[in-house]
């Protein structure tokens, strides 16, 4: 069967690709520790279940607006409004079936074809394989790690066109945890008007955020920023509800209006239950959040002490999210390597611990190492790098 030319463009997942195989062979029985899953350890919050599974007996299992509940645009709006101080209408929301669909939706409803965004490398995986399913052209900004993998407004600058139609701003950044300064958003989007270009703002990692660093969504910065940019976030990090698939787009009613007309046509709806799950989530007790930061915060500042005294391995400490993003290139060389992505192969083989190579991140001497696991078990993975750094070099 010959499939269409757009699916065989995709170049599959390696974060649920390594996440897969490192789940298969602990199925088999090795003692495998898996750091490539970008999703929290903890349980979702009780008191979210039994708001979902309430709606449930009371009959809630129906069909919903495509676009989302009103209540929990409601919910949306309430905390736009106590987070950052954004005011929004109901109409300028659409509730999604994850903020990867989101994305997914606001790229098939801005590009046609040879658009060009721009996105920012390193970069989550899924941004350029969704930017070509909608006939654009993703343009890969090469940051440098010197400046922590931030863009520059000299580097953002070179990179417009005349047919640069949108901009992605990751902050905090999957996955290197880097985020951006005030000034810093402010010049990106001082850039961004002047010549005219939308920018899509994902910003699902704001509550984790660890140290004296501070989230600024670009949109609070000027009316003229707020229109210009759709932001992305739903409850899948912040609340563990990365399986309940809930996110929301936020921005111009009438892109908001179309990404909804074109989610009837393909969801129908977000799941029913889980709309009332998020509800509870952004209406009740933050008490449950920032103890998952706090536990995130302990684990990053132990793993990263643990991490930069690894022979051949350097790494900026993140600001966010729950991600070590380590430069491993002179390990790599050192032990005879033709790359990292080989690196990393076999380490998995050797030592069994699972960890994304940034190859599919744009960052090809990097890796990505989650710490949303336990402490005990990233304390174990470190130690078998290191034992694999040491034994591959010597």
């Amino acid at each position: 069967m010959k499939l269409s030319k757009r699916v065989q463009t995709i170049t599959p997942s390696s974060t649920l690709a390594i996440t897969a195989k490192a789940k298969a062979l602990k199925a088999a029985g090795h003692d495998v520790i898996g750091l490539g899953a970008g999703e929290p350890d903890f349980n979702t919050p009780e008191h979210i279940i039994e708001a979902a599974t309430l709606s449930m007996q009371e009959g809630e299992t129906k069909y919903t607006p495509s676009g989302g509940l009103p209540t929990l645009k409601e919910a949306i709006m309430d905390k736009f409004k106590r987070d950052q101080g954004l005011t929004y209408i109901q109409e300028e929301i659409m509730v999604s079936s994850g903020a990867k669909h989101a994305l997914y939706t606001i790229f098939q409803t801005l590009l046609d074809e040879g658009d060009e965004v721009i996105v920012p490398a390193p970069f989550w995986v899924s941004y350029p394989e969704q930017i070509k399913l909608a006939g654009g052209t993703p343009v890969i900004l090469q940051t440098k790690e010197e400046n922590d993998f931030k863009m520059t407004r000299e580097a953002l600058t070179n990179a417009i066109t005349p047919r640069t139609k949108a901009l992605i701003v990751n902050s905090p950044s999957n996955p290197t945890g880097g985020m951006y300064t005030r000034d810093e958003l402010q010049a990106i989007g001082e850039v961004a008007a002047e010549h005219d270009i939308l920018i899509v703002s994902d910003e699902i990692y704001e509550k984790l955020i660890y140290g004296d660093a501070k989230h600024y969504s670009i949109a609070t910065l000027s009316e003229d920023l707020k229109a210009r940019t759709i932001i992305v976030n739903g409850v899948s990090k912040s609340y563990s509800m990365t399986g309940w698939r809930i996110g929301y787009a936020a921005g111009d009613k009438e892109i908001i209006q179309a990404m909804s007309n074109l989610a009837s046509h393909s969801t129908s709806n977000p799941t029913t239950p889980a709309q009332y799950g998020a509800i509870a989530a952004y209406n009740a007790e933050q008490a449950p959040v920032e103890e998952m930061r706090q536990a995130f915060e302990d684990r990053l500042n132990r793993a990263y002490e643990q991490l930069i005294q690894l022979p051949g391995v350097s790494c900026m400490k993140p600001k966010g999210a729950f991600y070590l993003f380590p430069n491993v290139k002179e390990a790599s060389e050192a032990g005879g390597f033709a790359s990292v992505d080989d690196w990393a192969a076999a380490l998995l083989e050797q030592e069994q611990v699972a960890i994304v190579p940034g190859a599919g991140f744009g960052a090809p001497d990097n890796v990505r190492l989650s710490y949303a696991t336990s402490l005990s078990l990233i304390t174990d993975a470190l130690e078998r790098i290191e034992r694999f750094i040491n034994r591959t070099t010597s």
